[in-house]
């Protein structure tokens, strides 16, 4: 009961209802679309720091996950007219054996050939769905959305809510593995993997684990894209733009921390909606490249770094 009582629970419990208030409120439509996106955002950052930011492999392959639960999303629409739950249960499935398998071949590789490798992931699968003709291939394919589930009004307002809960899911698996002896196990390998492996930590089990998990995390924010844009085509669904909103956002808020990326993701993908309306939506990658530049030079440990930085000073001057 303690732990169902936890802060943590409390706040989880009320953004799911809040989420919930919000989609059968009389909010403009706009704010779903673009929150929705905010959302997916925090998911994939999320998932990337369970790898990135705990065990310290800095994966650019996120939008290799991203698109193959779309398109895994995709086929079980067209073949057999899977509901989206259902869609996105199989997405995390595909995606999560995806990542296993990729963590076999690659995670023996360290440094810049680790990242390296999972970029080429990017441009297997994209090349393989240009291909496959039954999908769409390189021209894409159109889609009819279903009916919204009962109480939503709209498909955007229901998909605004699904990826709350899919937020909220995420971020508490993260927190799990931050606290639980797994993250003692990959922090231990990113300070120094040779160490960890003399003191009995598993560590080979524990990235594969990492990787299965984020890949499963990724490959569910990816599998409502076909139903939110009603439309899906290989250029955008395999986009680096999402391996490295997804990288940014962890750098942003910190990577030493679940709160981190949900920080970061939530800055960073605001900031891009806000521009997206005001200017153009072709400023978004200069947001991401001027916010991570500013952080690394000036906030090298994000926001949660940068916020500890000045509780110290207060914190000291409050002792006898």
């Amino acid at each position: 009961m303690r732990r169902l009582a936890s802060p943590f629970g409390i706040g989880a419990a009320a953004t799911v209802v809040l989420a919930g208030v919000l989609a059968l409120g009389g909010a403009n439509e706009y704010f779903f679309f673009a929150g929705y996106v905010v959302l997916q955002f925090v998911v994939l950052a999320t998932a990337w720091n369970i790898l990135g930011g705990y065990a310290g492999y800095v994966n650019f392959g996120t939008a290799a996950f991203f698109g193959i639960g779309a398109y895994t999303s995709v086929l079980l629409f067209k073949s057999l007219g899977a509901p989206l739950l259902v869609q996105m249960a199989a997405a995390a499935v595909v995606t999560g054996l995806l990542g296993f398998g990729t963590g076999l071949l690659t995670l023996r590789l360290r440094g810049i050939f680790y990242s390296i490798a999972t970029v080429a992931v990017i441009f297997i699968a994209e090349t393989l769905m240009i291909n496959w003709r039954y999908v769409g291939g390189a021209t894409g394919l159109q889609l009819l959305r279903p009916a919204p589930m009962l109480p939503f009004e709209t498909y955007t307002r229901m998909l605004f809510f699904i990826m709350a809960v899919v937020a909220v899911l995420a971020v508490a698996i993260a927190r799990y593995i931050e606290i639980s002896w797994i993250g003692r196990g990959l922090r231990a390998l990113r300070d120094t993997e040779e160490a960890a492996e003399c003191s009995g930590v598993p560590t080979l089990r524990l990235k594969l684990l990492a990787c299965t998990i984020s890949g499963a995390l990724m490959g569910v924010a990816g599998a409502p894209l076909p139903m939110y844009l009603s439309f899906l085509e290989p250029a955008s669904s395999f986009s680096l733009n999402y391996s490295v909103v997804a990288l940014a956002g962890a750098i942003i808020g910190g990577t030493a921390h679940w709160l981190g990326p949900v920080l970061g993701a939530i800055l960073l993908a605001s900031m891009q909606q806000i521009v997206t309306v005001t200017i153009s939506s072709e400023m978004n990658v200069l947001v991401v490249g001027v916010m991570l530049v500013v952080f690394v030079v000036a906030a090298p440990d994000g926001i949660l770094g940068l916020i500890r930085k000045l509780r110290r000073p207060r914190a000291a001057a409050g002792k006898p």
